[in-house]
């Protein structure tokens, strides 16, 4: 049973926010969401944004596998008009896992194609796919690259908990850092990406910067030295040259981002309670960006909101705000009942954490009402995440509603909510956690199981859950 989601009605949501001295808001109605909103001179036709979900079901040499290809299909017929796409690393090196997406010569066909099936899709189930607008990530994974990590900077509170799995070695201060020579590569590397991108016809590239992978341990490596550490211009120093060399190539195209407002600390479930506990720590905080160096717990937005800023100025025209690290505090970045099989108990009522994300990404975008900002942090709502995305966006809170794991469940949202002002109940996301369960469960022998909604796809994703589930019962 749910420890936490007990809500009948939207009074009982907004009450029970209350109880827990937020402010939460539900529309009457979804019609916010279908308003047009220009992006860069580009129409997009509703304000329902499917986050960068990846699927870990590439092939080992880094193209779409037929279950990418489905994923992409169903969100396109959906009816969101804005598709994010997932991280595709830039370098091999710099993959997430086995199966993650690259950027290569030998990958761009299939990648063209899954963009191609996506916006067939979008037309078949008869929408006008004019005002859709799909992009791609682009990402290098860094601390968690899996092969070995790649680190920008050694985080004192995260070295510990990262192992380079070639060697078994534990990460430490004598673990070397990428060299400044080929963090300049790296600026080389992401222009070309997106060259590339752009030359196979989506319509705008997402320069990853959040979760703690490499760009996002860039803008809070405060104790690296050299020109990428440091100060703030120096922290930021690699996102300015990219962007800035990509609008100089590009001037009419559209440069977006995804990145962290709030790092935290990393947690660690307690031995007999599983509830998630912060790991010890001294203050203050040496690498945590956007967050308060004496309290953890607290926001420090005054160097994000100066980078939305900045971003702005260089040339981004989409920003998509996110939060936290899954792999060390998951409960900030993704709000759950249930915690994934490697994971903890939720430390915190789960909507302190919707209400977190809420805040920050407000703050961000009242700071630049110029700039279209994404906002998240509706899934674990439920059946009332639509409605509240509504009176986020009608009050100008936010320009765009972004959703994640509930697309894995219910990829035709957007359609629902248009047709029936709902979500369908029976497909909506219950936060069980199987999708993240998936993406860590070990000995595949591709080295990393597909991840989708075990629940909701059975078809697809219940075999899968279920070889999951008996080899975790025979190692116990």
């Amino acid at each position: 049973m749910s420890r936490y989601f007990k809500y009948k009605t939207a009074e009982d949501l907004v009450a029970g926010a209350r109880e827990l001295g937020q402010e939460i808001a539900v529309a009457d109605s979804v019609e916010p969401l279908f308003q047009p909103l220009n992006i860069g001179g580009r129409t997009v036709g509703n304000r329902l944004v499917i986050h960068p979900m990846e699927g870990c079901d590439g092939t080992l040499d880094g193209l779409p596998g037929e279950l990418t290809y489905r994923r992409y299909q169903r969100f396109g017929a959906g009816g969101a008009k804005l598709i994010w796409g997932e991280a595709t690393a830039v370098w091999e090196e710099g993959r997430a896992n086995s199966r993650q997406l690259l950027l290569a010569d030998h990958t761009l066909a299939a990648l063209e194609r899954m963009l191609t099936e996506c916006r067939q899709a979008h037309r078949a189930a008869g929408n006008n796919d004019g005002d859709l607008l799909v992009g791609l990530q682009l990402t290098h994974s860094g601390r968690y690259a899996f092969r070995k990590p790649i680190l920008a900077t050694h985080d004192p509170l995260l070295d510990p908990l990262t192992q380079d799995k070639s060697t078994g070695r534990v990460v430490d201060a004598s673990y070397p850092l990428i060299s400044d020579s080929d963090l300049e590569r790296l600026i080389d590397r992401f222009v070309e990406a997106a060259r590339l991108v752009y030359g196979l016809g989506y319509d705008f590239v997402d320069i990853k910067q959040c979760h703690r992978y490499l760009l996002s341990e860039l803008l809070a490596a405060k104790n690296r030295p050299g020109p990428f550490g440091g100060s703030y211009e120096n922290r930021t120093r690699l996102i300015r040259e990219v962007v800035q060399r990509i609008r100089a190539e590009f001037p009419d195209k559209l440069i977006a981002t995804r990145m962290n407002a709030y790092d935290g600390i990393p947690y660690r479930a307690m031995a007999e309670t599983r509830i998630g506990t912060p790991v010890i720590h001294e203050p203050p905080l040496v690498c945590a960006w956007g967050t308060s160096a004496l309290d953890h717990t607290l926001e420090d937005l005054e160097e994000p909101i100066r980078l939305v800023r900045d971003l702005a100025r260089w040339g981004v025209g989409l920003i998509n705000i996110t939060l936290g690290n899954p792999y060390s505090n998951p409960h900030i970045g993704r709000p759950a009942d249930y915690p994934p099989v490697d994971g903890y108990l939720p430390p915190e009522h789960p909507l302190l954490g919707v209400a977190r994300h809420f805040r920050i990404a407000h703050a961000l975008q009242a700071a630049v009402p110029e700039v279209t900002l994404v906002g998240t942090g509706y899934s674990w709502l439920q059946e009332f995440a639509g409605h509240v995305a509504a009176a986020n966006v009608g009050t100008g809170r936010i320009a765009l509603a972004g959703f994640g794991r509930a697309t894995l469940s219910h990829p035709d949202f957007a359609q629902a909510l248009r047709d029936e002002g709902r979500f369908q109940r029976k497909k909506v996301c219950r936060t069980f956690s199987y999708c993240t369960g998936l993406m860590r469960a070990k000995d595949h022998p591709l080295g990393q199981y597909e991840t989708g909604c075990p629940p909701f796809d059975k078809e697809v994703y219940g075999p899968v859950w279920k070889e999951v589930e008996a080899k975790r019962g025979d190692a116990t």
